[in-house]
């Protein structure tokens, strides 16, 4: 099968089945690994005296990891939701030792109503023909928000790209992008002003379900983690109809995604998070220059369509995109006790 069509076979099949849900340089990560050791010596001195953190991790396949290039999923029996061992949550855990006590309700495909009101039917890794999950199909897991109670220290919350429909508009990009011949922004002239309309609709859900998180944990720290760099402003970095890539989307359509869908998302949250009084962690900044089309010498912190050993990914982030959100979530944590 011809690249740009085996990439859009897999697009087409993976968000059908709801797959989606969106660290420092060398040098930096010395620097951060640095810092983080000291404040997690303070915290477990802290978890000594018996003030460990009830952490409730909420979110979606960003937050959960999902893909195999962000772990091995550790949990029995499987619930479908695709929490791997390589996701923030997991590794912030592992950083924070004994200071937290987590639960990570996390669920791959999730959408904000998955967390507050929704019982969610995960899909796993089953994305036929190109992935079949096994295990598949799940039964529905709870909504997130019951793992929530006035007991509850912390919520981290990384919410919104399903949405706002992120997998469905790629896929629309994928498909209009091979027919244009990977010219212009057949995507963007599709959508229109469209996108500006959900954003809206999203920014009511979000505020809602902020809400519902502080009346249902009234004394917790509320932490909403934004989405990392996926695109690059370069977006000639970007190799049309690359399958660890964007596959067929356009440049022009790559670039209107990055500051027309993926930046008024991230604001959006941040803002959200500022009416609340809550912490927003911002994962774009800081994974800026390892986007997806960055690979030159493993730069990239998240894969495309497929990941470079070609397991399906489905632009999702890898485990050292996880290992730079785990070391912002664990800095707000400790910071939300001092």
């Amino acid at each position: 099968m011809r690249p740009a069509r085996r990439a859009l076979t897999f697009v087409m099949a993976t968000v059908a089945a709801g797959a989606l849900a969106i660290a420092p340089a060398p040098a930096a990560q010395g620097q951060a690994a640095q810092g983080q050791a000291a404040q997690g010596q303070a915290a477990q001195g802290q978890a000594a005296q018996g003030q460990a953190l009830d952490w409730v991790a909420l979110g979606d396949s960003y937050t959960a990891g999902l893909i195999k290039a962000a772990g091995q999923e550790f949990e029995t029996p499987r619930d479908g939701c695709g929490r791997t061992d390589q996701s923030y949550p997991q590794v912030a855990l592992r950083e924070l030792g004994p200071l937290v006590k987590l639960t990570n309700v996390s669920c791959g495909g999730a959408t904000i109503a998955d967390v507050v009101t929704e019982k969610q039917k995960p899909n796993g890794r089953h994305a036929p023909p190109v992935s079949r999950d096994p295990d598949h199909p799940f039964a529905a897991v709870p909504a997130q928000i019951e793992a929530v109670s006035p007991a509850t220290d912390v919520v981290t919350v990384g919410i919104g790209g399903n949405s706002l429909g992120f997998g469905e508009i790629l896929r629309t990009c994928v498909q209009r992008g091979l027919a244009n011949g990977g010219r212009g922004t057949p995507c963007k002239d599709h959508y229109a002003g469209r996108i500006h309309t959900r954003l809206q609709e999203v920014r009511g859900e979000y505020d809602r379900m902020l809400t519902r998180i502080h009346l249902d944990a009234p004394h917790a720290e509320v932490i909403a983690v934004g989405y990392p760099y996926l695109i690059p402003t370069d977006t000639t970095k970007c190799v049309y109809a690359s399958i660890v890539g964007f596959a067929t989307v356009t440049r022009g359509d790559l670039n209107w995604l990055r500051t027309d869908a993926l930046e008024p998302l991230n604001q959006m949250i941040r803002e959200q998070a500022a009416r609340h009084n809550d912490h927003y962690v911002d994962l774009y900044e800081s994974s800026r220059g390892h986007s997806i089309c960055e690979k030159a010498g493993g730069a990239n912190w998240a894969e495309g369509i497929y990941d470079t050993t070609l397991r399906p990914a489905l632009v999702h982030p890898n485990a050292k995109g996880h290992r730079n959100a785990a070391a912002k979530v664990a800095a707000a944590i400790l910071a939300s006790r001092t």
